[in-house]
């Protein structure tokens, strides 16, 4: 029995000092300390050794088996060292080497005016509120002032999810979630994606709105004229000149078309401005009292001014972009452009 086991230990030897791979060590393992392995097999034939010789057999044994598996568990270690530095080595990075111009991605154009515009409002002291996509007919429509009967509700004009459900169609819904829950002075930016069955080269059924809101004492549409005309020279350029004209929203009263000289022929008549030399940027207005009352603020005591923008739009307008569809093409060379 012991000239046996220290032929196995020697074979054992042998193979293991030859392996070449993790995978043969593992197979190594099997073969002698596995359930059905060499070593194991001997440990389990112990009850035909004479109990006289037992003792001295059981001790052979068991220090072949304890020197087996140091013998595996150092080439085990060694081999997995040795892999790790190949691994490295291979995926090593020579910084030495000249740098090769990655082809890097940039910021979405649309992203670029969203940050622009939360800036410009932010430190003219706006918080920025957001709220859910999915939104409830009584903050899309009804605390907006906007009746059952208006265009707005029809299903050609609103994705509808279930019967009091829809996908937003305007951020104005943050808004009324606001006023509902703070008292003024509120002074707040809602940017966010809105939804709307609409699909050419100037509307997309998913686009970005950026609104406005301020409640306080004494708020007048001078203050909105004032705000909007600081906005437009902040976002173009100093020249840019603003352009107030009648229109009717159920959220504002009274309300406004807000236009801007044309910032690619700064109001001389161009192909962009359609030769007018004016580019209409957004709508806006003095907040319906009704709306006021409807979220709990006392309109005799309190008015405000709201507005609201086109991402797309003003991203069209700034950068001379014909069609919205591109956009949302992920046309890699048109995104280039704005590295």
């Amino acid at each position: 029995m012991r000239e046996k086991v220290k032929q196995l230990i020697e074979n054992a030897t042998e193979f293991i000092k030859n392996s070449e791979n993790v995978a043969q060590i593992n197979d190594l393992r099997v073969k002698y300390l596995g359930k059905a392995g060499e070593i194991t097999g001997l440990l389990k034939g112990m009850k035909d050794v004479p109990a006289d010789q037992r003792a001295e057999v059981g001790k052979y044994v068991n220090e072949a088996r304890d020197k087996v598996t140091a013998m595996i568990t150092e080439k085990l270690a060694q081999l997995e060292q040795k892999a790790l530095e190949a691994k490295m080595m291979k995926e090593r990075i020579d910084i030495t080497v000249d740098n090769v111009d990655a082809n890097r991605g940039s910021l979405h154009p649309c992203t670029l005016v969203i940050d622009e515009v939360l800036d410009i409002f932010t430190n003219l002291g706006f918080k920025v509120a957001q709220g859910p996509e999915m939104e409830t007919d009584m903050f899309n429509f009804q605390l907006l002032n906007i009746p059952k009967d208006h265009p707005s509700r029809d299903m050609q004009d609103t994705f509808y999810v279930g019967e009091d459900l829809l996908l937003r169609t305007q951020t104005s819904a943050v808004q009324a979630r606001t006023m509902l829950n703070t008292q003024p002075p509120i002074k707040l930016v809602c940017p966010g994606k809105v939804y709307r069955p609409d699909y050419d080269a100037t509307h997309s059924p998913m686009f970005h709105q950026i609104e406005g809101l301020v409640v306080d004492k004494h708020v007048t549409l001078t203050d909105l004229k004032g705000l909007l005309d600081l906005f437009a020279k902040t976002l173009f350029d100093s020249e840019t000149k603003t352009r107030f004209r009648p229109s009717y929203f159920p959220f504002t009263e009274p309300s406004v078309e807000v236009d801007v000289t044309c910032a690619v022929c700064h109001g001389k008549g161009c192909k962009i401005c359609k030769g007018t030399g004016w580019i209409e940027i957004l709508g806006a207005g003095v907040v319906n009292p009704k709306v006021l009352d409807r979220c709990g603020i006392d309109s005799k005591k309190y008015s405000g001014l709201a507005f609201g923008l086109g991402v797309e739009r003003i991203a069209m307008i700034k950068y001379g972009i014909p069609d919205i569809r591109i956009l949302f093409e992920n046309d890699s060379r048109f995104l280039k452009s704005f590295k």
